[in-house]
């Protein structure tokens, strides 16, 4: 088979794959992400057989370039009834900015996710009332992801929204403290969205400070919570799920703005062979790259540019962070044992596809993190899970050379595909192409 003809047979089976909603199910996401790799090995032959990077864009190739975008629409939260509120995205903005919801009161969500940059907050690993071992991703594009946290132990916005709060690393508070904050400072708000808070917690018997604390029954957090009637313990419960909802509601409307990247497709899908000129000749080289011989789209596909599922690519380790995480593998049993996950009493859905099927024994969750989104990626330095690399250069080395070895699990076979003479600067030129701008303003600061 020439390679032409090669290129010409995956460009018709990218454009046999009907598009539709994404599909979650472990399966399904085999079957589509076979398909893209299989797509990807044949463009990669193409390209090693003599493709010009110089010439005009072959069918695979356009093929594959507008599978990138637009953007799908968002869909609806089923387990979040408040999700596409108004009134409880103008409550989140205002809650994500609020330094009161912390231990100390000089943590707010917006630390880690500066909205001038790009919703990341530029260190290596994020930090509020102490150190943690992540780096803070951005939130421009979480809207669309199943799994939220680098291991994927929340898998809804609203419910990861909560667990930074009670981390005593990072907000450092409790639920009961979130509730007293509600009720002094938002609480006509909040009743106008989510209905009267319960007449059982209006009582100045309540204590300071309560929530649950699984690991210890002596824990003086857990005796003030177990000091609480039941019906006190699940009304601080359903307040704050809502505090989560009404952040994400917010968090919503934080999406990622088109970049050269979607006018380019866009031109493509209109029939200008040249994208419009909308990339310049080093990021429209970097772009076959990616889609082809770099084999980049392999996992990060789609209009996020990531499969929102989780790989072991043997990352260096970072100092001050266990080396023995195991990643998706304990944040698969954790997100299954989570109070505030789909299904359960404060979810709007009793319906959790995503959860179906979750295996946290599976072998190769070991050491796996989720593949994050590129969208906007030269504004959301340092990289990886735990910043271990500071610029795009270092990420493109390391999978270049692939150097040591998975400290837990093992590494992907799928990467060890990877070309060490693909130009690296092609491949920048094609990541900083994916830069938009940020989302309207008056999502960005608390109004006054």
């Amino acid at each position: 088979m020439t390679a032409p003809f090669a290129c010409l047979i995956a460009c018709l089976t990218l454009n046999l794959q009907p598009q539709r909603k994404a599909l979650r199910a472990s399966s399904a996401w085999w079957g589509q992400t076979l398909t893209v790799i299989a797509i990807v090995a044949v463009l990669a032959g193409c390209h090693k057989r003599g493709i010009d990077l110089q010439g005009p864009l072959q069918p695979g190739e356009i093929a594959l370039l507008s599978s990138l975008s637009p953007l799908p629409p968002l869909l609806p939260d089923p387990s979040n009834a408040f999700a596409d509120d108004e009134r409880a995205a103008r409550l989140g903005l205002q809650l994500f900015f609020d330094k009161r919801l912390s231990g100390n009161g000089q943590v707010a969500c917006a630390n880690c996710h500066e909205p001038h940059k790009y919703l990341t907050d530029g260190h290596a690993l994020a930090a509020g009332m102490g150190q943690t071992e992540r780096n803070s991703p951005t939130l421009l594009g979480a809207q669309w992801l199943p799994f939220l946290f680098f291991d994927g132990r929340k898998d809804s916005q609203w419910s990861q929204a909560l667990g930074p709060l009670e981390n005593p690393l990072e907000h450092g508070t409790d639920r009961t403290a979130v509730f007293r904050v509600i009720l002094g400072h938002y609480r006509p708000a909040y009743e106008s969205i989510f209905g009267a808070i319960p007449a059982v917690l209006l009582t100045n018997l309540l204590p300071e400070h309560a929530r649950p604390v699984h690991l210890s029954s002596k824990d003086p957090l857990q005796v003030a919570w177990d000091g609480l009637a039941v019906s006190q313990q699940a009304g601080i419960n359903r307040v704050f799920a809502n505090v989560g909802k009404a952040l994400a509601a917010y968090e919503r409307k934080l999406r990622p703005q088109p970049a050269p990247l979607d006018h380019f497709v866009a031109a493509l899908k209109a029939g200008d062979i040249n994208g419009g000129g909308h990339l310049p000749p080093a990021a429209l080289r970097g772009a076959r790259l990616f889609v082809g011989q770099a084999q980049c789209i392999s996992c990060h596909n789609g209009p996020l540019l990531t499969d929102k599922t989780f790989h072991n690519v043997g990352l260096p380790p970072t100092p001050g962070v266990d080396p023995a995480d195991p990643g998706r593998g304990r944040g698969a049993s954790t997100v299954l044992g989570d109070e505030f996950r789909c299904g359960l009493p404060y979810s709007d859905t009793t319906t959790c596809e995503e959860l179906r099927f979750l295996n946290p024994k599976f072998a190769d969750f070991a050491g796996a993190y989720k593949t994050p989104t590129l969208r906007n990626v030269a504004m959301t330095a340092p990289y990886m899970h735990s910043g271990q690399f500071k610029t795009l250069e270092q990420v493109l080395q390391f999978y270049k050379t692939l150097p040591g070895q998975a400290s837990v699990g093992h590494r992907e076979l799928v990467l060890r595909l990877v070309d060490p003479d693909i130009p690296t600067a092609d491949l920048v030129a094609f990541l900083q192409a994916l830069t938009g701008p940020l989302p309207d303003e008056s999502w960005l600061k608390p109004e006054p």
